[in-house]
């Protein structure tokens, strides 16, 4: 094999694929379209710039989140790298300055003399003896239109983003900092209670607010539960929200001393708090409609909103059927596929598949077999979950502790069963990565 690798793609899984192999000492040629052509979703040209949210979720080991983290440190994530750098504060997630990392990951990108970044779309799948397409859900309409052609229907969902407002339009005489159950610093998040009065009137106008209207093609769409849009939640029932982004257990209102009815979070965007997220508020309203009935919240009545809300059409392969575990195509042996096309829900989960098929596309070229993670770690269970010919409805999946292989012994306390689980995995990876350093 003699020609140069090829990763289409930017995003958060191209960049770490791109990552592996300039580690390796490959040269590689990076396709990123934009700023040339951009997508629905994105607003600028950084490298792995983060759409709906700037949370990369939970960081304690013991939780799927946090073992899968701790698992892409071992390969030396880029993007773990520069989470670690521009981190903000939000408890016991891992949040970042979502302008600060973009930056960084372009910055070590542009400056490592092996990756070449090349400004042009893709419009078809090119020849090549390594070619990992990481494309992103938001691929453009010729190469989705071309991966179509060769691998069949795929899956497609919505996804939504989240509002967000400015930090100093918040009124905190109706709000207050705290942490869920005191979980991080005090003033990671700020909490907008509402009491059930003020609850039952922003419901009803919720559901009853004008959405923006769908392209034709994007009609009669599934919509992904993981980016439930807020105005949909709601229309499951009048307590969905109470239950789910507005639940308001682990929480104690200082005005009134009590657990308010239902809360709002508002998460920082940036380290300077200058901006928050609507924590869990993902939504297709028009922005009138946001604008007017977001500020029903009390805390909210003079919210200064910086972004609203979106949604887009997000794309899924039908994976089991094109991909094997090592994320490479069963058909095309040196065509790869990474990120959350291929099946896998969330940020971190795009990278980390990223990283498997940068990693695997070295192995190739060292003509070594691929690397398949054990299943008792989160990559190597997400991997054989997006390969699993066996399931019938393949649909996005994220970390969680649910696709790992039961322990031999029973633990019946959550916190012990996961963090003895999460163990179970990290030593199994880290004794992987021990082996592979005496191979050579």
């Amino acid at each position: 094999m003699n020609k140069k690798p090829i990763v289409i793609g930017a995003g958060l899984a191209g960049v770490e694929a791109a990552w592996q192999l300039a580690r390796a000492g490959y040269e590689v040629d990076l396709y990123e379209m934009r700023p040339i052509k951009m997508t629905p979703a994105h607003k600028t040209s950084k490298y792995a710039e983060l759409v709906c949210s700037n949370s990369l979720k939970a960081m304690r080991t013991e939780s799927a989140a946090g073992m899968l983290k701790e698992e892409m440190r071992m390969f030396s994530s880029l993007c773990m790298e520069c989470a670690d750098k521009s981190r903000v504060p939000a408890g016991g997630a891992l949040a970042v300055d979502r302008e600060k990392f973009s930056q960084l990951i372009t910055e070590k990108i542009e400056n490592e003399p092996l990756i070449n970044v090349i400004h042009e779309e893709v419009t078809e799948i090119p020849d090549g003896d390594v070619v990992i397409v990481a494309a992103g859900p938001l691929a453009s309409d010729a190469l989705a239109e071309d991966i179509r052609k060769k691998f069949g229907d795929s899956l497609s969902f919505f996804d939504a983003a989240a509002p967000i407002v400015s930090g100093d339009s918040i009124d905190m005489n109706s709000a207050f900092c705290q942490s869920r159950y005191d979980r991080g610093g005090e003033d990671d998040y700020i909490n907008c209670p509402m009491n059930k009065q003020e609850y039952e009137d922003f419901y009803s106008e919720l559901i009853n607010a004008q959405r923006a209207e769908l392209h034709e093609f994007e009609k009669n769409k599934k919509v992904y539960e993981g980016c439930m849009p807020i105005e949909i939640m709601a229309t499951r029932g009048p307590d969905t929200m109470r239950f789910g982004p507005m639940k308001p257990v682990g929480l104690i209102d200082p005005h009134t001393s009590h657990r308010p009815w239902a809360v709002l979070q508002l998460r920082k965007e940036n380290v300077a708090a200058s901006a928050y997220n609507l924590v869990g508020f993902q939504t297709n309203l028009k922005f009138s409609e946001q604008k007017r009935v977001f500020s029903m919240i009390p805390a909210l009545k003079n919210a200064e909103f910086l972004r609203y809300g979106v949604m887009h059409r997000n794309t899924f392969l039908n994976s089991p059927e094109i991909l094997n575990s090592d994320f490479s195509v069963k058909e095309r042996k040196g065509l790869f596929f990474a990120g959350q096309i291929t099946g896998v829900e969330g940020y971190m989960e795009s990278a980390s598949s990223g990283i498997m098929a940068g990693f695997n596309a070295v192995r190739l070229l060292k003509n070594k077999e691929s690397l398949v993670l054990p299943p008792e770690s989160m990559i190597g269970a997400l991997s054989r979950y997006i390969s699993n010919e066996a399931i019938e409805n393949f649909q996005p999946m994220g970390a969680n502790f649910g696709v790992l292989p039961p322990l031999d012994e029973k633990i019946r306390d959550k916190k012990l069963r996961y963090s003895a689980l999460a163990q179970r995995g990290l030593e199994k990876v880290r004794k992987i990565i021990e082996e592979i350093k005496t191979e050579g």
